[in-house]
């Protein structure tokens, strides 16, 4: 024990995260990466499973869970089942819902149903969660930039493709970074400091993205970042950043929150340049 009272909720715990994280051992780090990325298997995952996926020893959940002042790991793991008990319908209810409703007639409505439920979560979670000052000063950041730079790869890629399409639409200049014939470098060369970024990465990070975003911090282009934890390597590289983590449905994630935020974005930057 710490002698420190316990965070009274997930945000409280997530905050103190992020503040001790230079300080975490390797291993508690490890915890706290895997508690916030899967917050929903931390509240009803057993220490054995949780501690398998977290790839660490049992025992160090309990040290995790001390380390912030509760006396073991189920007094931590009540913190993260009261965060669901929080939340409006979760993506089980829903799914229960549908099939109670004879909407999964077929293998494939039923997947089909699994990925809607999964996206309708991950929206509403969005729209109860998002940081309305933070989307602003992004929109402002991004609006009073000479040439907007999107960085993203893999899973990420669709989302600042979609957004170099839109972007082109309104007129606002744009630069897609991660291009096939591989001369990112070069692209990320000519920005300025009159410039800025968008930058998109979900775990497992894009070694290539934060590389990227984190060049461009320290040359003094503002970049915006989308990510899944606070422990992200954009979030420090970042002047405004976003974390959204989007339901799943038989171990796929959609990008239904994602491309949402992208587009609010997009279209808010093209507003906020046609106003000025």
């Amino acid at each position: 024990m710490t002698g420190q009272l316990p965070p009274r909720d997930f945000d409280s715990l997530r905050a103190a995260i992020v503040e001790m994280r230079a300080t975490l051992p390797k291993r508690l780090m490890q915890v706290a990466s895997y508690a916030l990325e899967r917050p929903d298997d931390m509240a009803f995952g057993t220490t054995a499973s949780i501690a398998q996926a977290a790839q660490v020893q049992p025992s160090t959940l309990v040290r995790f869970a001390q380390n912030f002042g509760f006396d073991g790991f189920s007094g931590l793991q009540q913190l993260f089942r009261e965060r669901l008990k929080e939340r409006n319908g979760s993506y089980e209810d829903r799914l229960r819902h549908l099939e109670a409703g004879g909407m999964a007639e077929t293998e494939g409505v039923a997947i089909l149903n699994g990925f809607v439920a999964a996206g309708h979560d991950s929206l509403d979670a969005l729209a109860d969660t998002i940081d309305a000052a933070a989307l602003e000063r992004a929109i402002s950041i991004l609006a009073r930039a000479e040439t907007i730079y999107l960085i993203a790869r893999r899973r990420s890629f669709p989302i600042v493709t979609y957004m170099s399409y839109a972007f082109g639409k309104l007129k606002v200049p744009c630069r897609l970074v991660s291009t096939a014939i591989g001369n990112d470098d070069d692209l990320l060369a000519q920005a300025t400091a009159a410039d800025a970024a968008f930058a998109v990465s979900f775990s497992p990070y894009a070694a290539e993205s934060a590389a990227q975003a984190r060049a461009l911090n320290e040359r003094g282009i503002a970049v915006v970042g989308l990510t899944d934890s606070a422990l992200s390597p954009l979030a420090a590289s970042a002047e405004v950043w976003f974390e959204l983590i989007e339901s799943d449905h038989a171990g796929f994630r959609s990008l239904s929150a994602s491309m949402a935020l992208a587009m609010a974005l997009t279209v808010g930057v093209a507003e906020r340049r046609r106003q000025a």
